[in-house]
């Protein structure tokens, strides 16, 4: 008599990559659930169901909801998309570069998502004192530092005469963003072609305080 043993192998820890792949699907899982439902209309079981993920596998991440909060909106308000990733404005003129930075930061201004995301964390910033700077301000953090660097590289070159990177580079941002996602806070969306036209009116507008005149 021949008994068969069929053994299993107990799979190991998750690689580095396999972890960090689990956590960019549980992150974004989680900022859906939270912009379709609000903070108190998600719950834990709601994040692991739309992660595809068991209860035990997200409260070995996180404790409770309130860190997964913290965690995610910060991370989802200042995250480099793809298609900003993917910008190459080392080689070009300032305009152009100024151009491209502003459509990118323009599109996630406007963006629904981020826009309904923006006002749950205003909502909930009571409740947040963790968040030492407006969810408004974590839109503007990685594009600002980008156009604090084109500015102080131009300048060097000898092409504008900017004093104050960081402040200039703010005041673009406001310039190109501000209007825009007021409307888009409520609810007014304008059409795409009237939104490249404000695009183009505000870097001619900043590029006519920055350059450097004879």
């Amino acid at each position: 008599m021949y008994i068969s043993v069929v053994t299993t192998t107990r799979r190991g820890r998750p690689t580095q990559a396999e972890a960090k792949k689990l956590h960019q699907k549980l992150r974004k899982a989680a900022v859906a659930t939270f912009v379709k439902h609000g903070y108190d209309g998600t719950s834990m079981d709601a994040i692991a169901k739309a992660a595809g993920i068991t209860r035990r596998t997200l409260y070995a991440r996180y404790p409770d909801k309130r860190a997964v909060f913290l965690d995610v909106i910060p991370w989802a308000l200042t995250r480099t998309t793809e298609r900003e990733a993917a910008q190459e404005i080392d080689d070009v003129d300032l305009r152009t570069a100024l151009v491209a930075v502003g459509r990118a930061g323009l599109a996630r201004a406007i963006d629904p998502d981020v826009v309904r995301l923006k006002r749950i964390a205003m909502t909930e910033s009571a409740r947040f004192p963790e968040f030492a700077v407006s969810a408004h301000s974590m839109t503007w953090s990685p594009r600002h530092r980008q156009v604090m660097d084109l500015l102080h590289r131009h300048h060097e070159a000898g092409a504008i005469d900017v004093d104050d990177p960081e402040l200039t580079a703010g005041h673009f941002i406001a310039l190109v963003e501000h209007l825009p996602a007021r409307l888009a806070d409520s609810g007014i969306y304008r059409s795409s072609e009237e939104e490249e036209r404000h695009l183009q009116r505000a870097v001619d507008l900043f590029l006519r305080g920055v350059l450097r005149r004879e």
